[in-house]
């Protein structure tokens, strides 16, 4: 069954000789990175090994949410919301964003009590929020059978659709003058003494003043190559969607399920806690790091030995800029979904919804995402490489963030005021000392 499809992008035909900005990874975040940069007048090149939001950006659940974010992401999340409501507009092609609203349901991991503590967090922020009672859950949810007491409602979160909003967000920054190359994978960076000066690409050397790696799973492999040392592992989540059924308009998280409602009328449902850590070479350089983020998740995390471990310890881990590199071996990282994992999540989403039953499941996928140890993103420059810039570690929140990631990026590029606080998400946290670990918000 094949995956998404995200809207094609054309490439363009030639490869600049020189650029301000070389932005490496195609996904939301590097086209939001690139539509900012060139708004502001820089010359910007937009590298893809693949395809346009071929990799995770296409493969999410849509979800644009302030809710139940680690508090250090929410001034963040609250300028993306600004952002996405104005952002067809601004660019001239749909999304799919819509303010629909999400439920938090009260189960499993989640109580009434850590909602509450919770929402402290937005305390002030004219989001909404409030906790909802069976009553009022009802009517958002009209026909569901679920066994919720009350959820947490945040009435401005919304959706959009993954596989529109980085094309279209990537063609916006096109309009403005970025160059887009697709099926061209940058190989290495280029420095003049500890400064940025260049990056090669498969297709030759581009000169350049910054570059951006927003290469999200691919990321912590391409910064290693350049001297690096950034955190991140894979945690591969699997998705279904179905054909188009009555339901309604209102999202839902919980334990064990998770739905949101598609522009075509189906939906996208997911479990909503269950992912899958494949053991690899790579678990066990960084165990020490992410141990308080398993100690903490241990019980949403299922750990296997699969084909990754091969795959990933026959990878080169370094090479040099005339060598074909992983990000040309692998054009578009494209995992098998759990077919248990989607069992349990389809079952539980017809008990909890009966008009369910009408639907069918017309695909289903799976996506590798990219986590840090603190469930934070990396949003920094690199202290000791002057012009070299990271954005990736979104842990599966960057979809939604992604415009706001993208706006706080290019101010740290051009060196002005940040839209943001960023120290939050500096990669020197991992190594100034900083405690490192999850902050569910309660």
């Amino acid at each position: 069954m094949p995956g998404p499809k995200p809207t094609h992008v054309e490439p363009d035909l030639h490869l600049p000789k020189a650029v301000d900005v070389v932005v490496i990874g195609g996904g939301i975040v590097g086209a939001s990175t690139a539509l900012e940069l060139s708004e502001r007048g820089a010359s910007v090149l937009l590298c893809e090994k693949g395809q346009i939001a071929g990799e995770q950006s296409a493969r999410n659940w849509g979800w644009v949410r302030l809710g139940m974010r680690d508090p250090r992401e929410i001034p963040l999340m609250v300028e993306a919301l600004r952002l996405w409501q104005g952002l067809d507009q601004r660019i001239g092609r749909k999304t799919g964003y819509t303010r629909s609203g999400i439920l938090f349901g009260v189960s499993g991991k989640r109580s009434r009590g850590q909602l509450e503590r919770w929402l402290q967090h937005v305390d002030g922020l004219q989001t909404g929020a409030t906790l909802v009672d069976r009553a009022d859950l009802n009517a958002l949810l009209p026909g569901n059978q679920t066994d919720f007491d009350c959820a947490l409602y945040m009435p401005h979160d919304g959706r959009a659709e993954p596989q529109w909003a980085a094309p279209a967000i990537a063609e916006a920054a096109r309009d403005r003058g970025t160059v887009l190359m697709t099926n061209c994978a940058v190989r290495s960076v280029e420095f003049d003494g500890n400064h940025i000066s260049g990056v090669f690409t498969e297709r030759g050397r581009v000169a350049c003043n910054y570059a951006v790696l927003a290469g999200g799973a691919w990321s912590r492999l391409f910064a290693g190559n350049a001297g690096i040392e950034l955190p991140q592992l894979k945690v591969l989540n699997t998705v279904l969607r179905t054909s188009p059924v009555d339901g309604p308009d209102t999202a839902l998280w919980a334990d064990a399920f998770a739905l949101r409602k598609r522009a075509d009328g189906g939906y996208s449902i997911a479990s909503g806690h269950e992912n899958t850590v494949d053991i690899v070479p790579d678990s066990f350089r960084l165990v020490r790091q992410f141990l308080p983020a398993f100690a903490q998740e241990w019980r949403s995390l299922r750990f296997r030995l699969s084909h990754r471990w091969r795959v990933e310890a026959r990878e080169d881990r370094s090479w040099l800029p005339t060598d074909v590199t992983p990000f040309e071996k692998c054009r578009i990282l494209d995992p098998e979904p759990s077919a248990k994992v989607l069992r349990r999540a389809w079952a539980k989403a017809r008990k909890g919804f009966p008009s369910l039953e009408k639907a069918e499941i017309i695909q289903s996928w799976a996506g590798m995402i990219d986590v840090t140890p603190d469930a934070v993103p990396v949003i920094s420059g690199v202290d000791d490489m002057p012009g070299m810039y990271i954005a990736t570690g979104f842990s599966g929140h960057g979809f939604g963030i992604g415009p706001a990631a993208g706006r706080l990026m290019a101010d740290l590029v051009a060196d002005t005021t940040p839209c943001v606080d960023p120290a939050a998400f500096r990669l020197s946290r991992f190594t100034d000392g900083s405690k490192v670990r999850p902050d569910p918000g309660y």
